[in-house]
């Protein structure tokens, strides 16, 4: 089995030893490595090359946000999943427009975290659709559409701009194929697709983009 590979990034202890044991329970997560601020995940993501990175916010030294956009620029593929204490609207736009994948509190019950580790790593997003939709508005609503971007029908096909789309609705992996009569499985095909066309590692990131480029609406 290709275990899902994570890195803990919290500056308590206690809290990464609790995570760890609760990660390494699961036969698909296998832990390779912990850090206790900014400046260790961005040296541990390089060397260790995790697919998942578990990422605090508030830490001693370099903090979450901005080893979240570090860590983004030397390994796009890598999902940051934030795990954090902090809720208020700023923390959360902040790291999603660094790049992270998601963004869970800490007052979640194992089970959601290792629901979110599997599905950040399957390209999906852990937000709340109203939190989703929040930021990919404010995005909009700041107007930076790229005008030396690409146009969509050069970088994405119709089919994957169809998929961009349903995304950007907060539709699930399992709704997208619903509506475009096509498996589950070819959707995860589809985003892989726009991912790597993107350099992006999330569904999220791959949205937020779409909508500064102008491909698609929020309407």
């Amino acid at each position: 089995m290709d275990k899902i590979s994570v890195l803990l990034v919290d500056d308590h202890a206690i809290v990464r030893e609790g995570t760890r044991e609760l990660l390494e329970r699961e036969p698909d997560i296998t832990v390779v490595g912990e850090a206790s601020n900014g400046e260790e995940a961005l040296k541990l993501a390089q060397s260790a090359n995790p697919k998942v990175v578990v990422m605090d916010m508030a830490m001693p030294g370099m903090n979450g946000l901005e080893a979240t956009r570090l860590i983004k620029k030397c390994s796009p593929h890598t999902a940051v999943l934030v795990f954090s204490a902090y809720d208020d609207d700023p923390y959360v736009f902040a790291v999603l427009e660094a790049g992270a994948a998601g963004y869970l509190l800490k007052n979640a019950r194992g089970a959601e975290l290792v629901q979110a580790i599997r599905a950040v790593h399957s390209g999906e997003s852990v937000l709340h659709p109203s939190v989703a939709r929040k930021v990919l508005a404010r995005m909009a609503s700041k107007g930076r559409v790229d005008a030396h971007a690409a146009s969509p029908g050069e970088t994405l096909s119709d089919r994957e701009l169809e998929v961009l789309g349903l995304a950007a609705k907060g539709m699930s992996n399992k709704e997208i194929a619903g509506a475009l009569r096509i498996s589950p499985r070819t959707v995860q095909v589809h985003l892989g697709n726009i991912f790597s066309k993107l350099q992006v590692g999330s569904r999220t990131e791959a949205v937020i983009l779409g909508v500064k480029r102008g491909w698609i609406s929020l309407e």
